[in-house]
């Protein structure tokens, strides 16, 4: 990691920082859209062709749907302790988010005007679940859950198959207790065309989530005038704002622990200790030497790796409130006071016992977090993101001829005689 002045890196380095969320999907994007129209027009049978060239599978015996059999074989393949944590999780998480679901707005500003707003489900939603080297049983969690809780009537999930066809079964038992309704052994670009569009297996639906590669994040893009998606999420991110009564050896913890995800991962630590600095640094390397992933972790800290001494602690919260991280950690002697003066942050993790790791798994947080700067201005994934506002208007006569006046006047400010006329009728009545 780059240990740094305050200034050098407001200097030299936060430009480039703040660039980071920025998509880079120009080397892809033409093999992506001849991906989209290929799904589009040809259905399965394009599915079925580009299963075969990217995944290396012929699935057309096998067929494209997982069966329920199949699903349920699939608990077998897990120790019991694996099930229970995925149970586990996932009621932490149907709890959290049960608190989410919105009241409906009932509200009479004049007698005889009623105004309403109530929040409706979407009927469908894709799941994107990514495979290859690492499955991500939790990201499945996170996503259908809130979907279920919010009502949604089905949720459809697809995932790339193996070298035999085989959807992870970390990822099928996730699905079957988060309540998925279909599973797909399908990938890439192509899923998310056919989610978007719909083909003879697989459905269309209202809205897709879930995280994925570049192409996967071109495709959402892609499709995104047709179908509603979530915000594409980019590599893992980390800051922790740390003073001289912080562990040296934990703070080395939770930057390593982000920085195993992605070489792409940012990390950046911000202390007013020169001390704690060093140490830390010194701690990384041999925390490295223990963690399996150590190569993705070493080049991740070395390329997007970041020790930044600060003033005080005021200037850690106004560099981070200025780079806008996924994950903040606040390991200082007063956290929650240093917490609460953050303003951009998809997530806070306040002291010690609060690590990013409890929010990924258990703790029943969604851990679908905006990436790349973009906290500034979007959320974490949340039951509000599928559902609907629908406002009601009610009026008497009293209420209309309260209201009407004004309408009346507004229309002929805008030139719109009809809209005046269409008031104007009903003061016959």
């Amino acid at each position: 990691m780059k240990l740094v002045s305050s200034s050098k890196f407001l200097g030299e380095y936060l430009e480039r920082v703040k660039a980071r969320g920025m998509l880079k999907t120009s080397s892809v994007i033409e093999n992506v859209r001849r991906i989209v129209e290929s799904v589009r027009k040809e259905g399965d049978k394009a599915l079925l062709r580009y299963t075969l060239k990217f995944d290396g599978v012929d699935l057309t015996e096998k067929g494209l749907e997982v069966p329920e059999r199949e699903i349920l074989d699939a608990y077998d393949k897990l120790r019991e302790e694996e099930v229970k944590a995925i149970k586990f999780a996932a009621e932490s998480i149907r709890r959290f988010h049960k608190a989410q679901i919105p009241k409906e707005i009932v509200f009479s500003p004049f007698k005889g005007v009623e105004l309403r707003q109530k929040f409706l489900p979407l009927e469908s939603i894709g799941v994107y679940a990514p495979g290859g080297i690492a499955s991500y049983p939790s990201t499945v969690l996170m996503c259908a859950i809130p979907a279920r809780v919010a009502g949604v009537d089905k949720i459809f999930l697809c995932s790339p198959p193996s070298r035999r066809g085989e959807v992870s079964p970390y990822i099928l038992v996730a699905a079957h207790i988060a309540g998925v309704d279909k599973i797909f052994r399908v990938g890439g670009a192509q899923a998310i065309a056919a989610l978007a569009y719909g083909t003879q297996s697989i459905p269309k639906v209202d809205k897709i989530v879930g995280p994925g590669n570049v192409f996967v994040n071109a495709a959402k893009l892609e499709v995104s005038w047709d179908v509603a998606i979530d915000l594409p999420a980019g590599p893992s991110e980390i800051a922790v704002i740390a003073d001289g009564s912080a562990d040296p050896e934990l703070v080395a913890c939770d930057l390593v622990a982000q920085a195993e995800h992605d070489v792409n991962t940012f990390a950046l630590l911000l202390t007013d200790s020169e001390r704690l600095a060093t140490e830390v640094q010194r701690r990384i390397e041999h925390i490295l030497t223990k963690v399996d992933r150590r190569g993705v972790a070493k080049k991740a800290l070395e390329k997007n790796g970041y020790i930044v001494t600060v003033k005080d602690l005021e200037e850690a919260v106004h560099i981070v409130d200025l780079v806008a991280p996924e994950h903040v950690q606040v390991l200082t002697e007063n956290p929650q006071l240093t917490a609460e003066k953050i303003r951009n942050a998809g997530a806070i993790f306040v002291g010690g016992f609060s690590p990013v790791a409890l929010g990924d798994y258990s703790s029943g947080l969604n851990h679908v977090l905006p990436t790349g700067g973009y906290a500034k201005v979007y959320s974490p994934l949340s039951v509000r993101d599928f559902l609907k506002a629908v406002n009601i208007l009610k009026c008497d006569k009293e209420g209309f001829e309260l209201l009407s006046g004004t309408a009346i006047e507004l229309a002929r400010m805008e030139g719109l005689e009809a809209h005046a006329y269409s008031l104007e009728s009903r003061r016959r009545f």
